[in-house]
């Protein structure tokens, strides 16, 4: 009984083929919605840690329950300033990295 080798790929390979090439606006938009999740999800998983309900992390931030809702699971375009105050509300450190693609710029 012979063995056969299994072929394995790197979850790399797998979204090349499956979402798109680096580059590409199908794997931007993946990369995309993949971080805004990522922040969703620290969202929740700190407003857990610190036994809040989302009513009461709304009413730290101003903005109502659902919104908190929504912003944990991705179903909205949360403005960048509701995020940095929902991470405040939380006391929590926020660190983000700005990563300028090579583009020429042109001022003129």
């Amino acid at each position: 009984m012979s063995k056969k080798a299994i072929k394995t790929k790197s979850l790399d390979e797998i979204t090349d083929k499956y979402i798109g090439k680096i580059g590409t606006p199908e794997r931007d938009e993946f990369e995309s919605e993949l971080r805004l999740d990522l922040i969703g999800q620290a969202i929740k998983q700190a407003r857990k840690e610190r036994n809040l309900t989302q009513a009461q992390l709304g009413e730290l931030v101003g903005v109502q329950k659902a919104q908190i809702s929504k912003i944990e699971n991705n179903l909205t375009d949360a403005r960048f300033e509701t995020i940095l105050k929902v991470f405040r509300a939380l006391n929590a450190k926020i660190n983000f990295n700005v990563e300028l693609l090579n583009q020429n710029l042109n001022l003129t």
